[in-house]
């Protein structure tokens, strides 16, 4: 590769780790080329992109993006997969692809710019996806609102209730 397609290359991952929101360097050393092209399309559908390219470009590219924890991991066939939304469903991916070949084996991966062993993936994974987590959110903030609001409206009930029998018995004793 020429030095300007070098560094076209390194542009564009430094973009890419720039734009992600999780980064999972992964060694697919052992994976065929029907195994990756599933996992890519597996991984697509999450919005993540998988990119297999040299450690060195891969490296230039994390200090010119200022992400760190993930030098030393560097070595090797390495594949990053870079998750531009929610990193949950990311790492559920990979790590199911995990369970099912043992492959790919995740060296490390950075969520919110903090970086985690790879061995933790199952933590991530296993987290409901962002919607579900605010959907739970809102439920368990509605449930007391709710419980709430009845109890305001059972009080005012039984006034208004308290009040019609009182203007029964006054009418009651003219």
């Amino acid at each position: 590769m020429a030095k300007p397609e070098k560094a076209a290359t390194v542009a564009e991952i430094t973009k890419l780790f720039e734009a992600s929101s999780g980064i999972f360097v992964t060694d697919f050393q052992g994976m065929n080329v029907t195994d990756i092209s599933k996992l890519r399309r597996s991984l697509r559908q999450n919005k993540t992109k998988f990119l297999v390219a040299k450690n060195t470009l891969f490296r230039i590219a994390a200090k010119n993006a200022n992400v760190s924890g993930i030098d030393d991991f560097l070595k090797g066939t390495t594949g990053i997969a870079f998750a531009t939304t929610d990193s949950a469903p990311t790492a559920k991916v990979l790590n199911d692809a995990f369970k099912e070949k043992e492959r790919p084996r995740i060296k490390v991966f950075v969520v919110d710019k903090q970086s985690f062993k790879g061995a933790e993936i199952g933590r991530l994974a296993d987290l409901p996806s962002r919607e579900i987590l605010l959907s739970q959110l809102v439920g368990a903030i509605e449930a007391p609102l709710t419980q709430l609001a009845s109890t305001i409206d059972g009080f005012f009930q039984e006034l208004i209730r308290s009040v019609e029998a009182l203007a029964e018995k006054k009418k009651g004793e003219s």
